[in-house]
């Protein structure tokens, strides 16, 4: 089983986004990162400038870029008429209004196209798509997955995440998903289990609390360490 993306809209967060998300330090930032679903995320981009070393592998990226640039203005409005009906499920802090949240989501959306050619001609974004992901064993240091696992929990079974968590585990010594709430904003059904299954298979696993809450309750991320 992959996961099936027709419903799965592009939705790019920042590279400080990331950092928050997943508690990235100096030290993480070194390291070599693949980032699992990225999608239209500007992190790659702003990684890239930094010298830093990122791979962003995401299904998205078979497309050429007029054809993403194509799905990010179908769905944009909708997805913002969307967060303005259900504005109750998320924390206006750091983001004030539905206004402001579109404007930093296109700026980063917009990065990421303008980079995107280059990028992938250069191997930054490759094609793939979980639970089978075009890369020999361990060839990173540290994966991050942002709004994919957990967060569809309702269309992905417990057995879809298992074999996608398996599978990041191969290609990496460590792994971090961010958020662990799905899109009701209810902690995930599959959560409890698979922290589970992960400690009696061996890895180090903690729920650790990050500085970063847009999505109510969605201020943890998972981090599973080989030991």
């Amino acid at each position: 089983m992959s996961v099936k993306y027709q419903n799965v809209v592009p939705w790019g967060r920042s590279f400080q986004e990331y950092v928050d998300m997943f508690s990235l330090t100096d030290k993480d930032l070194e390291k070599s990162i693949l980032g699992c679903g990225d999608g239209p995320a500007s992190f790659n981009c702003e990684m890239n400038r930094k010298g830093k070393s990122v791979v962003s592998v995401d299904p998205i990226y078979e497309q050429d870029r007029d054809s993403i640039q194509k799905r990010i203005d179908e769905t944009y409005s909708e997805v913002l008429e969307q967060t303005m009906a259900n504005q109750d499920k998320f924390i206006w802090k750091n983001i004030s209004s539905v206004e402001e949240l579109g404007s930093i989501r296109m700026n980063s959306m917009s990065q990421f196209l303008d980079d995107f050619e280059e990028g992938k001609k250069q191997g930054r974004y490759v094609s793939g798509v979980l639970p089978e992901l075009p890369f020999a064993d361990a060839s990173f240091d540290l994966v991050l997955v942002s709004h994919l696992l957990f967060l569809y929990s309702e269309q992905l079974s417990f057995d879809f995440h298992v074999q996608a968590i398996d599978e990041l585990l191969r290609v990496a010594g460590e792994v971090r998903i961010f958020p662990l709430v799905d899109l009701d904003s209810r902690k995930s059904i599959h959560l409890d289990e698979i922290i589970g299954h992960l400690v009696s298979q061996g890895y180090v696993v903690s729920e650790e609390k990050v500085n970063y809450e847009f999505q109510k309750g969605g201020n943890t991320m998972l981090r599973i360490i080989h030991s």
